[in-house]
C-alpha cells in the first residue's frame, strides 16, 4: 500500500542518552563483527518490543546476543539496575535513568546506542548477508511515514482520547485521528499482505507494536463504544493475528509483562474499554511461550 507521509512533530519516545551508530568499517570504530555487540531489552517496552522482532526477523541469536531484562524497572528514577554500570562506564557522571533498550559493545564494555530506531536499523543493514531486507532501498520515506502515523496517528491519539483530564471536545478529536489512522490502514491491506511490497518490512514491525499496544494498553482508558469502532477494522486486525502467529513477532509477546508494566507507569483511570478485548491475544501468547526468552540479568 502506499503511504503518505504526516508532518514532522515531536516524537513521544524519551531523547536517547547515546546515539552511537554501527559503520560500514574500521574507520567507523563500532563496525559489524558477530558476537561483539549484546542487546539490553526489557520486551514489555514497545521500543524494546520492536527491537526484539526484528533482531528475530534477521535471525541475529548468534551474531548479537540479547539480555532480557524484568518488565518493571527496578530503580526509583524508572531505570534498570542491571544496565547501570553500563551507564555509568559510557559517560562520566551520568545521573539520568538507566533506560532500555541497549547496544553494548562487549569489546569497550560501554553502550553504543539507547536510541530504538537507530539500533533496529543498523542490525538491519549491517548485519545482512542474505538476511530478510526490512529496510528495502527506495522505501525508507514511506517506513519513516508509517513511524509517525503509529507514533501519531495511533499511540499519541489513542493516548489522548483516554485522558480522564482532558475536555471531551480533545477526546472526541483524539478518537476521530486513531478511527481516522486505522480506516487508512484498514483500506490498504485491504487490498495487500504487508504495508510496503510483498514481504515483511520494518514499517509492519511498527504497526504491528503499536496495535499490540493499542489494544493491550490503550484500551484500557477508552469507553467500549470506542473499542467496538476500534476493532470493527476486520482486514487490520487480521493482519494483527497473522504476524502475530510467526514466531519472530508472538515468541515475545508476554501479556503479563505488558500488563506489570503498564500498571506500575499508570496514573489513570480504568474505563469501560477495558472489558472488551480486540483479539485473544492468549492464544498467540501460549503458541509462542516455548520460544520465548527468560528474563537474564547482565
Amino acid at each position: 500500500m502506499s503511504v503518505t507521509p504526516l508532518a514532522a512533530h515531536l516524537s513521544t519516545r524519551p531523547a536517547a542518552a547515546f546515539r552511537g551508530r554501527i559503520g560500514r568499517d574500521a574507520r567507523s570504530g563500532h563496525y559489524a563483527v558477530p558476537r561483539r555487540y549484546r542487546l539490553h531489552l526489557a520486551a514489555a517496552d514497545p521500543d524494546c518490543l520492536r527491537i526484539a522482532v526484528t533482531h528475530s526477523l534477521l535471525g541475529l541469536a548468534k551474531a548479537c546476543p540479547v539480555t532480557f531484562l524484568p518488565a518493571v524497572p527496578d530503580c526509583p528514577d524508572g531505570g534498570h539496575c542491571a544496565l547501570r554500570p553500563l551507564y555509568d562506564a559510557s559517560a562520566h557522571r551520568y545521573t539520568g535513568p538507566a533506560l532500555a533498550p541497549v547496544l553494548s559493545d562487549d569489546w569497550s564494555g560501554r553502550i553504543v546506542s539507547s536510541h530504538g530506531p537507530d539500533i533496529a536499523r543498523d542490525l538491519a543493514r549491517r548485519f545482512g548477508g542474505g538476511r530478510p531486507t526490512l529496510y528495502p532501498c527506495g522505501q525508507e520515506s514511506q517506513i519513516e511515514a508509517v513511524e509517525r502515523m503509529c507514533a501519531q496517528g495511533i499511540e499519541e491519539a489513542a493516548q489522548r482520547a483516554g485522558a480522564a483530564d482532558a475536555e471531551e471536545a480533545e477526546r472526541t478529536a483524539a478518537l476521530d485521528t486513531l478511527l481516522t489512522t486505522l480506516g487508512v490502514l484498514e483500506q490498504g491491506l485491504g487490498a495487500h499482505a504487508y504495508l510496503i511490497g510483498d514481504q515483511i518490512t520494518a514499517a509492519d514491525v511498527e504497526l504491528w507494536v503499536a496495535l499490540v499496544q493499542l489494544d493491550t494498553v490503550h484500551r484500557c482508558h477508552l469507553d467500549a463504544a470506542a473499542v467496538h469502532r476500534i476493532a470493527d477494522h476486520p482486514a487490520l486486525w487480521a493482519y494483527v493475528r497473522r504476524l502475530a502467529a510467526l514466531p519472530a513477532f508472538g515468541a515475545h509477546l508476554d501479556l503479563d509483562a505488558i500488563a506489570r508494566r503498564h500498571h506500575a507507569r499508570c496514573q489513570g483511570l480504568e474505563a469501560a474499554g477495558a472489558a472488551v478485548q480486540i483479539l485473544d491475544w492468549e492464544t498467540h501468547a501460549e503458541a509462542g511461550s516455548a520460544v520465548r526468552p527468560q528474563v537474564n540479568r547482565p
